[in-house]
């Protein structure tokens, strides 16, 4: 059973690694100016990248399945001067939003849907939110990601502060896997308290993805992968998707 409160504590210093910034900047590039315009950060965690987009100009509000996570998020947003709209929902049961111009889903967030339903659905609603003329920005995890990189486990970090032990299995639908995370964090001296994380992710082939973005109704979609302007190859960990409404 997962303890998202104690992994939302934990969740930015594991996140280092992450290149926030060339999200941003993958966004902006591809998007309108981004002077007043509107943004909704689905999946948006702590807030990291909300308060990237602020400072480029959006008019932002975040969404995300944890109370936790948001929590710390308000926290990190208070100290921008501008009120952001956080909501605790999930994303195949989008709801509350109309004539956004830009909705992303980033850092595989969309990957933690099991069902394919779920995932037609969270692109129905998008396309529904957004105004005509809107962008969507998504990343998930390849196929070779999935079926290749993760059946390495077990995978282990320690800094220190943060140790963990991180084993994998493949799950029961094609390309989709079980994350099963034992953390020790340190307290106070050398005390360490232990707490797990169960995760599930599943991905889809591009042309999957692509037929059901067509089918919500967006007609012109962009794919590339790794942060890069590149056409995706098989050994691809992360795709990219810009889709315009």
């Amino acid at each position: 059973m997962a303890s998202y409160g104690r992994f939302a504590e934990v969740y930015d210093q594991l996140m280092q690694d992450i290149p926030y910034d060339e999200y941003v900047n993958w966004v902006i590039k591809n998007a309108p100016s981004a002077q007043n315009l509107r943004l909704l950060d689905i999946g948006c965690g702590t807030g990291v990248m909300l308060g990237k987009f602020i400072a480029q100009g959006y008019e932002v509000a975040g969404l995300d399945l944890s109370e936790e996570m948001l929590m710390m998020a308000n926290e990190r947003l208070a100290n921008s001067g501008k009120q952001v709209l956080l909501v605790c929902q999930s994303m195949d049961e989008l709801e509350g939003f109309e004539d956004l111009d830009v909705i992303t889903i980033p850092i595989d967030s969309l990957n933690y849907l099991p069902e394919q339903s779920q995932v037609e659905a969270t692109f129905k609603g998008i396309f529904e939110a957004l105004k005509p003329g809107g962008h969507l920005f998504f990343d998930v995890h390849s196929l070779f990601k999935m079926d290749e990189i993760f059946m390495d486990s077990p995978f282990t970090y320690d800094d220190g502060e943060i140790t963990y032990i991180w084993d994998t299995e493949a799950g029961e639908h094609q390309h989709s896997v079980h994350h099963d995370m034992t953390f020790f964090v340190q307290e106070e001296g050398t005390h360490f308290e232990r707490f797990e994380e169960y995760h599930f992710q599943r991905t889809f082939p591009i042309q999957q993805y692509l037929t059901m973005l067509a089918a919500a109704g967006f007609e012109e979609v962009n794919v590339t992968a790794d942060f890069s302007e590149d056409a995706p190859e098989l050994d691809s960990q992360r795709i990219f998707f810009h889709a315009v409404k």
